[in-house]
């Protein structure tokens, strides 16, 4: 058994941004449109495509950079509509393989350039592939610790991969979500709610959906009039019916809400990075957790947005520090006899 004991204080009173940078807009608008990160280990030279085996005839994409002394794994998975790409991620994934990590950046089902590889398309009930994937990475480095660390509906999907992950078998040493997506009719409510949030996704999210039509010639027709659409709790309520396994939209959403009964029980440790001015992801999703049982780290700053957590001019991301600083703690020996 994990020690529920919470580790040692991390800097949150260090996160004091300043100027614009406490203004949750600016900083969620900046964690898609900062420049390019410094990679001064040469993570992304390090790269190499990988397609994994998830079960089930299942396949998806990663990047894995693997460390020649790499102190753990640490499988990175982006937001919806995100990539291995997306700024946020590529620059965590700069931080940690700077520290001495390997990570290995998923694509979730249809995104990056992946619609081909499976025929059935993504939705977010599907955490079984992920921790197939998860599965796979760790058959890539077998002899190192595994972490779980997404963004946004990623973090949703690393904090199931920790609740549900033991029962099939895989055992991360800590899963971590940034952000995370934890009550998803809130997310899809507030998302219709801005005009500007909901155009770009709205965008994104057609361009996707042309993909998956483009790499699926004649199969996915339908999805013509979902992009008709305007907003996404419409669209949620046809694409669950048609397009997934679930009877509707409420019991599609209710697949993947995760309760802080699930959070504080989770078999495996976990830590939450969210900001309490999230224009995406409300505060109040929150209210009912705090730091203990499976919950080792709770972190809520005042400012950060929406993945954000931007510190100054130079684009310095404290997320990157705050989840270095988790993982190195989750190492230390004597977290490691805790969870062993």
């Amino acid at each position: 058994m994990f020690d529920a004991s919470p580790p040692p204080a991390l800097p949150v009173d260090g996160f004091d941004p300043h100027g614009l940078l406490r203004n949750g807009h600016v900083q969620t608008t900046l964690a898609s449109l900062r420049p390019v990160a410094a990679d001064p280990a040469g993570m992304r030279a390090a790269a190499q495509r990988r397609v994994l085996d998830c079960g089930g005839g299942v396949h998806l994409l990663g990047a894995w950079s693997r460390h020649p002394q790499a102190r753990c794994l640490a499988v990175l998975i982006h937001g919806w509509r995100g990539s291995q790409d997306s700024r946020y991620l590529d620059g965590l994934a700069c931080h940690l393989y700077a520290a001495g990590h390997s990570v290995l950046r998923l694509n979730l089902r249809d995104h990056g350039d992946s619609q081909v590889l499976n025929k059935l398309p993504f939705h977010s009930g599907r955490i079984a592939e992920v921790i197939g994937a998860c599965h796979a990475a760790r058959m890539l480095e077998p002899g190192v610790p595994l972490f779980c660390i997404g963004f946004s509906l990623g973090g949703n999907f690393a904090l199931r991969v920790g609740i549900h992950g033991p029962a099939a078998g895989l055992t991360p040493r800590l899963c971590i979500g940034v952000s995370p997506a934890i009550q998803p009719r809130a997310t899809l409510a507030a998302l219709d709610r801005n005009p500007v949030y909901r155009r770009y996704f709205m965008r994104r999210w057609r361009a996707g959906m042309e993909n998956k039509m483009h790499a699926w010639p004649g199969r996915y027709e339908g999805f013509r009039e979902l992009v008709t659409l305007s907003h996404f709790t419409p669209i949620t309520q046809r694409f669950a019916a048609r397009y997934t396994e679930y009877a509707d939209a409420d019991a599609y959403l209710k697949a993947y809400t995760i309760s802080p009964k699930q959070i504080m029980a989770s078999p495996t440790p976990l830590a939450i990075i969210t900001a309490q001015d999230d224009p995406l992801i409300p505060f109040a999703d929150f209210s009912a957790l705090h730091a203990g049982g499976a919950l080792q780290t709770f972190l809520t700053p005042r400012h950060g947005g929406h993945c954000g957590f931007i510190e100054n001019r130079h684009m310095d991301c404290w997320a990157e520090r705050a989840v270095a600083r988790l993982i190195d703690t989750a190492l230390a020996p004597e977290s490691a006899c805790a969870t062993a």
